[in-house]
């Protein structure tokens, strides 16, 4: 039987990838604030920032995949107004994806995906959460905003375990099949690298030539990536490494 799924971030890194995984084998709907097109799947229009148009959005759909994310404090309302428009329209299942690490790193967007997690958990609402570690996309266009500088310069002594998007995206379209899980294992990239090996296999890929500047920094938050509080060396996925990915990247880029 299929399944009818609305997607919020339909349109974004992570969310594009999971409505292509879903669409084979459920009814996908897509979140968006304006018109997309009227080819599959589905286009509602809402704004999970005011709640306009949610309430249609959500309503017959048995499962909710919540990948939107503004990078900031306006994760909260928008969480709070969909977890609201899915309460009344018949209580589907709340299918989130969050960061490893969230709930140890003191960083203000870990802390809004904090505090996403608890209205999920406290909604009322079937709920499923899924923490995962940085995409690979995430880790690469940190290295290509310094393009303009000498040379790249990353934090010491800090390690990180990037993981592809659409291995992520798997992951989710399985839970999002299944029935509600509570917090599921965390999901982390096939390999944990400093970033000073990251740096060198971008700048080695992408044909540049400069030097990779380790600095120390202070404070709690990364004295937390230090201490590896956002890895997740137990629940590996078994899928593509930056290497490989940054290889299709350039390959994709140069065709």
């Amino acid at each position: 039987m299929r399944t009818s799924i609305l997607v919020t971030g339909g349109t974004g890194t992570l969310g594009r990838v999971v409505v292509d995984r879903l669409m084979a084998w459920h009814d996908v709907r897509v979140l968006s604030r304006g018109h997309a097109g009227d080819r599959p799947p589905e286009w509602v229009q809402g704004d999970l920032r005011t709640g306009a148009g949610l309430a249609a959005a959500v309503s017959g759909v048995d499962v909710v995949v919540h990948c939107a994310t503004t990078n900031g404090s306006g994760d909260v309302a928008a969480t709070r107004n969909l977890l609201a428009a899915a309460h009344r329209a018949g209580r589907p299942h709340v299918v989130y994806v969050s960061i490893a690490g969230s709930d140890r790193i003191p960083l203000a967007y870990y802390r809004a995906k904090q505090h996403c997690e608890r209205l999920v958990e406290h909604s009322g609402l079937p709920w499923t959460i899924l923490r995962t570690t940085q995409f690979h996309d995430l880790v690469a266009r940190f290295f290509s905003a310094q393009r303009w500088l000498p040379g790249v310069v990353v934090p010491a002594d800090v390690s990180f375990q990037p993981i592809d998007v659409r291995d992520v995206a798997d992951r989710l379209a399985v839970l999002a099949a299944e029935p509600a899980a509570g917090r599921v294992a965390d999901l982390g990239g096939p390999q944990i690298r400093t970033t000073r090996e990251l740096a060198r296999t971008y700048l080695q890929v992408t044909g540049r030539h400069r030097a990779v500047l380790q600095l120390p920094l202070p404070g709690r938050t990364f004295r937390g990536y230090r201490e590896g509080w956002h890895l997740v060396p137990s629940n590996v996925a078994a899928g593509r490494t930056f290497d490989e990915f940054l290889a299709e990247s350039t390959t994709g880029a140069r065709s």
